[in-house]
């Protein structure tokens, strides 16, 4: 099966321009026969670069409140349709498409950021979305977190895929659930950085004997408006450098880490080789002892409060 990794650069904060981006990259995916397409962790609108260049723990900070706000104003509303010429796209050209977004769910008030891996399949159709189960350190002042809904896989041509959002690829739990699920295709989501996904890349494919695609994005300081690069303050030539890259179930590299360059990135995997790779080595079959190491996953939604409505 083809797939494709778009390592692309955000139109940084502008949620329609980015949805835009995902739809024209998805589009040239399935024309080049990709069945499956990938971008990177928080896409759209985009990471939030400035919270750990500008002082972001500040209490009661008015530029943190009003990034914030922008943020919020920016970020994807599913209920609302905001990912809806993306099914589109996906639903016309039969193609699955694994998209970083940052969510403004309305089952948790409206208000409220989420850092979260949406899967749409081939129909169309929003099969999953997944809410970071937790943010990593200077996220957690603008991401709450997430909750087990969303650690499910999904048939994807000849293989099952599933996908985790940044740092949470580390946690060991996490990976072990998809893998149970039946995963065989993992999907990691990055903002954007070769020494994020060089090592984890590789050892999460041998460990559980599956193709690893880890796409990234890039944010330079280019793409940032003139007023957020003078708040930052620094003269980095680039903030996120990409690292897309595809490792085998046997850990080794299909695709190295790609930096510096935004680039539609395309591969060819044979199921084949994952069934070679778990003759001597499955980690959820032959080699798991249930008996002895049991692992429980809550996938109920989790809500601040629970309706009861009169009959």
């Amino acid at each position: 099966m083809k797939i494709a990794i778009a390592q692309l650069a955000p139109k940084f904060l502008d949620r329609v321009a980015t949805t835009g981006q995902v739809v024209e990259a998805t589009r040239r995916a399935a024309s080049e026969g990709a069945r499956l397409v990938a971008f990177g962790e928080g896409f759209v609108p985009a990471y939030p670069l400035w919270v750990c260049r500008t002082d972001g723990a500040r209490f009661e900070a008015e530029d943190q409140k009003e990034l914030f706000a922008h943020y919020s104003r920016e970020a994807v509303c599913l209920e609302r349709g905001d990912l809806s010429s993306v099914q589109e796209v996906a639903r016309a050209n039969e193609i699955t498409v694994v998209l970083g977004i940052i969510e403004r769910p309305l089952d948790r008030g409206g208000h409220s950021l989420y850092c979260t891996a949406v899967v749409i399949d081939a129909s169309g159709k929003i099969a999953s979305r997944h809410r970071k189960l937790m943010p990593t350190y200077e996220e957690r002042l603008v991401w709450s977190i997430g909750d087990g809904a969303g650690l499910v896989t999904h048939p994807v041509g000849p293989f099952t895929v599933g996908a985790l959002n940044c740092w949470e690829n580390w946690m060991p739990l996490a990976r072990a659930a998809l893998y149970a699920a039946g995963e065989d295709l993992h999907v990691m989501l990055w903002p954007g950085c070769r020494r994020l996904t060089e090592d984890i890349t590789r050892f999460v494919a041998k460990e559980s004997r599956s193709y690893v695609l880890s796409a990234s994005a890039l944010i330079r300081p280019s793409d940032l408006s003139s007023e957020l690069r003078q708040q930052i303050g620094t003269n980095e030539e680039i903030y996120y450098d990409g690292g897309s890259a595809i490792a085998g179930p046997d850990g080794q590299w299909i695709l190295e880490p790609v930096v510096g360059r935004e680039e539609l990135l395309f591969a060819e995997l044979d199921p084949d080789r994952v069934r070679e790779e778990r003759q001597s080595f499955d980690p959820s079959g032959h080699y798991a002892r249930a008996d002895v190491l049991h692992l429980t996953v809550d996938r109920r939604p989790q809500s601040a409060v629970e309706w009861i409505d009169p009959k």
